[in-house]
């Protein structure tokens, strides 16, 4: 997503993101950010899956398994890998050039969860940079030497 605007002192500032597929390092979440990687994600998605075909390879014939069952398995199954798709942390950035009037250069960059907050704060990002030339010190975005 990327967004022209002209902010009100004449400025062109462009407002985009996007997602981040790691977590961003940052020195507060420093003690909690100690996992393994990806591998054991990877060996609990294989243990459930050798589960599964032992399951359905032992169950006897005359068993019937109600299609209401296999819904909320699965249902049960795809929350944890949506949720974690939908709480990608997105990098949203607002940069502007120089103009000839020698307004230098800026960049302000910040971090917002989710598609949905995203979309919701470029915009306000983008009504603030109209109306005051430049985005909100209150929001998430930090300028950027």
């Amino acid at each position: 997503m990327t967004r022209l605007v002209r902010g009100a002192d004449g400025r062109m500032w462009t407002v985009h993101s996007r997602i981040e597929w790691r977590n961003p390092e940052e020195s507060d979440d420093f003690e909690h950010d100690v996992s393994g990687g990806v591998l054991p994600g990877i060996m609990m998605a294989g243990m459930l899956v050798v589960m599964v075909v032992v399951l359905i390879a032992w169950t006897p014939e005359q068993v019937v398994v109600p299609a209401w069952l296999i819904l909320a398995l699965i249902f049960l199954f795809a929350f944890f890998p949506v949720r974690w798709a939908l709480r990608r942390p997105h990098t949203l950035v607002a940069e502007s050039k120089a103009t000839a009037d020698e307004l230098p250069p800026e960049r302000w960059i910040g971090s917002v969860r989710g598609p949905l907050a995203v979309r919701q704060e470029a915009s306000r990002v983008a009504r603030t940079i109209e109306m005051h030339s430049l985005p909100d010190v209150e929001g998430p975005l930090q300028p950027v030497d």
